[in-house]
């Protein structure tokens, strides 16, 4: 991670950011204005959490993406024209993601993150990564987690999506919490009286820590071991739809595509399969059903995710309130969203 100065806010930027300000205060304000980010995959997701992380008056966001623009692309990306189509996504995507703030800095690159040398990502203060495979992320992560840079990983499968971050060892963060009135010594009013209560109209802050494992760990959960069968019932399936999904990725070098659906879906019943099998699990623990719901990024499930990520972003640069630990599951037919850890403690 690059050293930075402590940032000044102008009366411009003070001004521009006053609900923010007044909302989570001027130190996280600050610490938000200091920071540096790289999206690597500025699809439907990648194009809803740069929009809020610019509008959160972050200092500079770069987006990494090699793809070029298609018509598939374009019905969940906001950020590109209609008329940009072979076009790279990312330099497609800086116009308007610009305009949205000018006060922040955006940058396009149209390498790809595979070629991308280890120290490129070490000028950043969080690493998002979006469309990108399991070793790739997984490479990512355990770099970043080494120089205490931030990171998180997200993608959309139709109706699904997840979030997952890594913000190492040791998170500061501060919880505003209602402050507790301590009764006089000399109160006389019986026992109620001397009882501590809350004082709705006061509050304090209070400084907290939280620890958080790498995204190997994350996937390697051992569900043969008593503990983690004991689990299971506990145990969203989006974690193992999430494997299946990551490994489709892995094999093919693509996501599933509803111009070869039929083919698509029959690898995504065998991977289902292999992947339970090979933890020990029974297959009836992912039914068919998630297979017609996997198709394309749909674009409400790319805002609910990316807002939830984006969230967490801010969250994790301005050091307040309580980060979501370790993963966000979201299943647009249902409508819900969960959050759950998985890993070492």
């Amino acid at each position: 991670m690059i050293e930075k100065e402590d940032p000044v806010i102008s009366e411009e930027e003070a001004a521009q950011y006053d609900r923010q300000i007044r909302l989570w205060g001027l130190d996280a304000q600050k610490r938000l204005r200091g920071s540096r980010v790289l999206l690597a995959g500025v699809g439907g997701l990648g194009a809803e959490l740069a929009k809020n992380l610019i509008l959160a008056g972050i200092k500079g966001l770069t987006l990494l993406d090699h793809e070029q623009v298609s018509e598939e692309s374009c019905r969940a990306q906001f950020l590109v024209p209609v008329s940009a189509q072979g076009q790279n996504r990312a330099q497609a995507s800086l116009e308007r993601a610009q305009n949205l703030n000018p006060m922040v800095e955006v940058h396009a690159d149209p390498d790809r993150v595979e070629d991308k040398p280890d120290d490129f990502f070490l000028q950043f203060d969080v690493v998002c990564l979006t469309g990108c495979s399991r070793d790739l992320m997984v490479r990512v992560d355990q770099l970043c987690s080494q120089h205490n840079i931030k990171v998180f990983c997200g993608d959309v499968y139709g109706y699904y999506g997840y979030m997952f971050c890594n913000l190492g060892q040791e998170h500061s963060y501060v919880e505003e919490k209602l402050k507790v009135v301590k009764p006089s010594p000399s109160s006389n009013d019986g026992p109620e009286a001397k009882k501590a209560k809350v004082d709705p109209n006061e509050t304090t802050m209070v400084k907290k820590t939280a620890s958080f494992c790498n995204l190997k760990e994350a996937l390697e959960v051992d569900w043969t071991s008593e503990k983690a069968k004991a689990n299971l019932k506990r145990t969203p399936v989006d974690y193992f739809l999430l494997h299946v999904l990551l490994k489709f990725r892995t094999d093919k070098g693509r996501d599933p595509d509803p111009k070869s659906c039929a083919d698509d879906s029959q690898l995504l019943k065998q991977i289902r399969d292999d992947v339970l099998e090979a933890m020990g699990l029974s297959g009836d623990l992912l039914s068919d059903e998630f297979i017609s719901y996997c198709f394309s990024e749909m674009s409400p499930v790319c805002a609910v995710v990316g807002g939830v990520l984006g969230q967490e972003v801010v969250k994790a640069l301005s050091q307040r309130d309580t980060p979501h630990r370790n993963f966000f599951f979201f299943d647009g037919r249902k409508g819900n969203g969960v959050v759950d850890y998985f890993g070492p403690n």
